[in-house]
């Protein structure tokens, strides 16, 4: 058989091969055409290259991902794979053929190679897995225990819970699942839409994989093979949330430097050798630069911080990272082909127990009426502090004792919600997201008795801030007479809000405005003084211990709370109600509006538009309360998978199917993601265009 690239209206590429290994192959030549700087820039960024063609602005990765030995763990995993898996093994390296094939083409395509003067390189057969690494390594958020460090420093340890909150760096997701009893059809409807930051080209990729073995569509993370979050081989269809577990550990070290290199205090008390390496990143500017980076690694994990000398402000320890696939040497594609070949939920059941991580929450359901709620990924087992802050490398008790049994969970009324809030992943994480998102689609899909694929772009789309209330019963406590007019008046038309965060709507431009008053007064109050000066952590750490967004994402704890260290909260509230009157955008969309990560700035900048939608929204459109109302993060795909008619799915990326500036499909889904339509799954090959055989 020969292996066929064919499109749909939107670009979207459906792929049909003889076997697993020549379309994987395909899918990695089909990504490489549409994606090609999309997959040199990640290639780059797993090496620690990034900086040698897009400058000093990508020099901080670069540093990063040396130290954490990102290439190197993948390197290890792919050879572990190979011995474990051979079967997935050679099908990443046929994907990795595939990319390679058409790299050079999609380069020809793609005018940031031009602008950087970059060649396209060659990928080597663990590179997928570096990507995926170097994708989620920051994933879990494994620096906010260095901002409960600083918190306990200098306001104690039952500071720490008014700051829990899904914090800045952290990404999450909308997932539901509606049983057959529950829908119009008799089988089972999941929905949803991860949250992540959102990049040009996007993080996820629409693609459709076909073979003898089985016919899959779903979202796959360019340069990885297969569908691994989302995906429906028309008798299953799955899909995941980000499950908010903590699997990462950092430890405070001890070095030291002798005649024979470095050494690390143990919890034995004794002094142990670590490794030493010293590599250097170049960096391109008006002259080339090189900067060398020294690589230590002692027996926890690689040193992400400081050195023997300390960190840069003198203070005597470094910091290393000990992370699960560095100790396994497993990053979990033993899933992958598992998955695509599953016809039931006990398949994808089966096809998770390989999984690693990110730590996910699983959704799935079948056409024989099979569902599935489950937590998937690695935990360690450890002590207590370990989870929630750094601890002494040097001290007992501090060592990874097996991995947590991952818990799973049933159903409820017919139907399964999760948004990142504490349920069956509660025993393997410290911070959870609020429950705002969860309940409010748990309380939409209570609405309705039975439900279809096509009811669920509106639940998808619903901009109800239910945390709006903490601020605005605080509003409610002024006496209007006491108030400005300006001020009194705003406070009325406050309490009048529906409290909905559309684009249009000038209400939630009042509200939003208020609230970055009242977080900036708050975190400029002096019993916070102290978190305005984080220790000398390298510059990638530093957005998890800024106090301003730290301040906006827990505004809820920190108003709610008993006492705030003597803090006049309706004090702080007034001010910003007179401070604010006056003086708001026309509408909410004037200021929220997307912000997309690119590697590259574009040659012909865009006019981004307005967004509905906040940070506690089921529509979680994210943005930095107290900082800014451009919103980098929010859904980077939104799905309906249908167990009834696969081709009754629906789906949709912010962007489009090509990562090409001024092709067709590199921006065409825009205005349907914007309004909540959502893309048809196409299933006929009849309705396809054939573009080539591979």
């Amino acid at each position: 058989m020969t292996t066929e690239i064919y499109r749909d209206a939107w670009g979207i590429p459906h792929l049909r091969a003889s076997g697993p290994t020549a379309l994987a192959r395909a899918q990695g030549r089909v990504t490489a055409l549409d994606r090609a700087w999309q997959l040199e820039v990640e290639r780059h960024r797993v090496q620690g290259t990034s900086a040698s063609f897009l400058g000093t602005d990508a020099l901080t990765w670069d540093v990063f991902a040396r130290r954490t030995r990102l290439a190197d763990t993948a390197g290890r995993c792919f050879d572990a794979l190979t011995e474990r898996d051979p079967e997935t093994a050679d099908w990443v390296r046929a994907y990795v053929d595939g990319v390679n094939d058409g790299l050079a083409e999609g380069a020809r395509r793609t005018p940031e190679f031009e602008r950087t003067g970059l060649t396209p390189g060659r990928w080597e057969p663990w590179t997928p897995l570096g990507v995926w690494l170097s994708t989620h390594i920051l994933f879990a958020g494994f620096p906010a225990k260095l901002w409960r460090d600083h918190v306990v420093r200098h306001l104690g340890a039952d500071a720490v819970g008014l700051f829990a909150t899904d914090g800045p760096g952290t990404s999450g997701s909308n997932g539901w699942l509606v049983s057959g009893e529950r829908t119009v059809t008799g089988q089972a409807v999941i929905a949803g839409d991860p949250h992540r930051f959102i990049e040009d080209p996007g993080v996820y990729q629409q693609i459709r994989l076909s073979c003898p073995e089985f016919d899959v569509v779903g979202l796959a993370v360019p340069g990885i093979p297969g569908t691994a979050h989302f995906g429906h081989t028309g008798t299953v269809a799955w899909a995941i949330t980000n499950a908010m577990a903590d699997y990462q550990d950092l430890y405070q070290e001890r070095l030291r430097r002798t005649g024979a290199g470095i050494e690390a205090l143990g919890p034995d008390g004794t002094w142990r050798r670590a490794e030493r390496l010293t590599e250097s990143v170049e960096v391109a500017g008006e002259s080339t630069a090189y900067v060398d980076v020294e690589v230590i690694e002692t027996e926890r994990g690689p040193v992400i911080a400081g050195g023997p000398e300390g960190l840069d402000d003198g203070t005597p320890l470094a910091l290393s990272l000990r992370y699960p696939p560095r100790v396994t040497g497993d990053l979990g594609f033993s899933a992958l082909l598992p998955l695509l070949r599953a016809r039931t939920v006990a398949d994808v059941d089966r096809a998770f127990d390989h999984w690693a991580e990110p730590v996910n929450v699983v959704q799935a359901a079948d056409t024989d009426g099979g569902t599935l709620h489950r937590v998937a990924g690695r935990v360690p087992v450890r002590a207590e502090r370990g989870r929630v802050r750094t601890v002494p490398a040097w001290e007992p008790g501090h060592d990874w004792r097996g991995w947590h049994e991952t818990p799973r969970a049933g159903l409820t009324d017919g139907v399964a919600v999760m948004a990142n809030q504490r349920g069956p992943a509660a025993p393997l994480g410290v911070e959870f997201a609020a429950r705002h998102r969860a309940d409010r689609i748990a309380a939409l899909l209570a609405g309705k008795e039975r439900w279809s694929a096509a009811d669920m772009p509106a639940v998808h789309m619903d901009t109800h801030l239910a945390s709006a209330a903490a601020l605005l019963d605080l509003v409610a406590g002024l006496d209007p007479g006491t108030l400005t007019p300006g001020a009194a008046a705003l406070r009325g038309r406050l309490l009048g809000w529906d409290r909905r965060m559309t684009a249009d709507s000038e209400d939630a431009a009042a509200f939003a405005a208020l609230r970055g008053a009242v977080v900036r007064r708050l975190a400029a109050e002096p019993a916070f003084a102290a978190l305005t000066e984080p220790p000398a952590y390298p510059e990638i750490l530093l957005p998890w211990l800024a106090l301003v967004p730290r301040v906006g994402y827990a505004l809820e704890n920190l108003l709610r709370a008993e006492e705030l260290y003597g803090i006049d909260r309706p004090a702080v509230v007034r001010a910003a109600v007179e401070e604010t009157a006056g003086r708001t955008p026309a509408t909410w969309g004037d200021t929220h509006r997307l912000a997309p990560w690119r590697a590259l700035a574009p040659g012909t900048p865009y006019d981004e538009p307005a967004l509905s939608g906040d940070h506690d929204c089921v529509l979680c459109t994210s943005p930095v309360p107290g900082l800014t109302d451009l919103a980098a993060r929010g859904p980077a795909a939104r799905y309906v998978w249908d167990l009834a008619r696969r081709e009754d799915s629906r789906w949709v990326v912010p962007f489009g199917a090509s990562g090409v500036p001024g092709s067709p499909h590199h921006r065409d889904q825009l205005p349907l993601w914007l309004a909540g339509d959502l893309v048809p799954v196409v299933t006929d090959w009849n309705q396809l265009t054939k573009e080539t055989d591979v």
